[in-house]
């Protein structure tokens, strides 16, 4: 047999199936369940992160359709088994049975799954995902819906700062060269895109999620010719519809007085130059001047598009030292997400039938309180006033919500607020998206997700969404649910000290 790494990576990584795309642990984990007749037993998981992204004040759903594809696909190839076949136990034995991989090679998806829909503003220990079925198949989903969801929550977290601080002006996402690899580029092409930026020039990515490509030449064209000009005019020969010339490769404005002089020329042809980019030196001071070359030429309708590892605060710098650009190219820091790494999403059982059917709630203690999760079966409820979301309330669907309307912060036990039901509308953000392992979730059109994320935005106070110090916007536990939790720590607690 061809050894598994020899395969060749870009004809046959992402044709295969997708069932071990996971952590190792995952499967002894599920071997253990299977081995100790524990497979089928009834359980729930929540998705969540604890802390926003950025120090900012909320963070973007995103990756539900990624996750949606990979489990309406979900099953074990005979590849895969022909792999886990192969791995030894320590002591140099098989480590899982055949008839496990048989077990294997039968299972099918069939949990439920709830979610709150992409382009939705979340908080921290909420959970954007539950997922309810038999434990086998809730632990092996761990390490990919982690996968899908942190990173893209992530980017599009960042590009809905990016385009905040563009104040409405186009951001153009061009980062695959800088992504991590085939898939975080294309992931991150998406998930831009759905935080709030125009166009990608991931050609791939437009294909595949149908989001607008843009792009122009490189400082290659230009030397490619004796001269700027000459080069300016060759592009414009070939692409008269598209020209935005790149300026700086030798010197800036006078890169934007060769371009002027083309797009007189494109004007007498009954064209229109569409602009120019510079990507470096003095952005703000180089822009300014360049503006006034253009209009004083007649080019008033002109993009002067801007680059250089630009960010969000690179981007409200500018603005503030009154740059005249008017789209921002934004690339390496935003498809990166190049000031944090990951989201820091975990994953956590917080119930699980007994023997007899009865749920059993449960939680992991923690000497860090943050990191104690919430037990039950939870919901999420947002609640409104004159169109503008003010509190989440995380509850137990078996509970329900108690006539107190107090929340409890989930890390801070001595903060809790009171929400007045008289005043505030509220709504239920997990909704249903597979039951018993059949789709019932109509997944959006990537330009409603956008659109979503851009009214989600303006429900938000401005003190959340400022850069610095952002307002800490009130989620909190439901009054029996906190109960609960608090009655589960200290019945573990008081077990520890025996």
């Amino acid at each position: 047999m061809e050894p598994f790494f020899m395969m060749k990576l870009t004809q046959d990584l992402y044709r295969a199936s997708l069932a071990l795309l996971t952590d190792f642990y995952q499967l002894t984990m599920a071997y253990a369940y299977w081995k100790n007749g524990l497979a089928d037993r009834k359980s729930v998981f929540h998705l969540f992160f604890r802390s926003n992204p950025f120090k900012g004040g909320y963070a973007v759903a995103c990756g539900l359709e990624f996750v949606i594809d990979y489990l309406r696909n979900f099953s074990f190839h005979q590849s895969d088994l022909d792999f886990l076949s192969t791995i030894k136990s320590k002591a140099g034995n098989r480590l899982f049975e055949p008839e496990f991989l048989d077990y294997l090679a039968e299972l099918q998806f069939s949990c439920d799954l709830d979610a709150i829909p992409e382009g939705t503003v979340v908080f921290p220990h909420e959970p954007l995902l539950r997922i309810s079925g038999p434990v086998i198949q809730c632990q092996l989903l761990e390490t990919p819906l982690l996968n899908m969801i942190n990173f893209q929550t992530l980017i599009a977290t960042k590009s809905a700062r990016i385009n905040i601080s563009a104040m409405g002006e186009p951001v153009l996402e061009f980062g695959l060269r800088r992504a991590q690899g085939i898939d975080g580029g294309l992931s991150a092409s998406r998930a831009a895109f759905i935080g709030g930026c125009a166009s990608t020039s991931n050609v791939l990515a437009g294909k595949l999620f149908g989001i607008p490509v843009s792009g122009t030449h490189s400082h290659s064209w230009i030397m490619t010719f004796d001269t700027e000009l000459e080069a300016f005019k060759a592009y414009a020969n070939a692409l008269p519809d598209n020209c935005i010339f790149l300026v700086d490769t030798y010197d800036s404005l006078e890169g934007v007085r060769n371009a002027i002089e083309v797009g007189r020329l494109l004007r007498e042809n009954g064209k229109r130059m569409a602009g120019i980019r510079i990507d470096s030196g003095d952005l703000a001071y180089i822009s300014q001047k360049a503006r006034v070359l253009l209009d004083e030429a007649g080019f008033s309708d002109a993009d002067i598009v801007a680059s250089n590892n630009l960010d969000e605060n690179l981007v409200r710098s500018l603005k503030n030292q009154d740059a005249r650009i008017t789209m921002w190219g934004i690339g390496t820091r935003l498809a990166t997400a190049y000031d944090q790494p990951a989201i820091g999403g975990v994953y956590k059982m917080s119930a699980i039938e007994d023997g007899k059917g009865n749920w059993e709630y449960k939680i992991k203690l923690s000497e860090q309180t943050v990191k104690i999760n919430n037990p039950g079966i939870q919901q999420v409820r947002r609640y409104y006033e004159s169109g503008k979301i003010v509190a989440d309330m995380i509850y137990d669907i078996k509970y329900g919500v108690s006539d107190r309307n107090t929340i409890f912060h989930p890390g801070d036990y001595t903060k809790r607020k009171l929400l007045d039901e008289q005043v505030l509308q509220s709504k239920d953000l997990l909704v249903p998206v597979f039951q018993t392992g059949k789709l019932t979730y109509d997944p959006p059109d990537i330009r409603e997700i956008q659109a979503k994320v851009k009214d989600e935005l303006n429900s938000l106070y401005a003190g959340i969404k400022r850069f610095e110090n952002p307002h800490t916007y009130p989620v909190g536990l439901e009054q029996k649910l906190y109960d609960k939790k608090m009655e589960l720590i200290f019945k573990l607690r008081q077990y520890e000290n025996h």
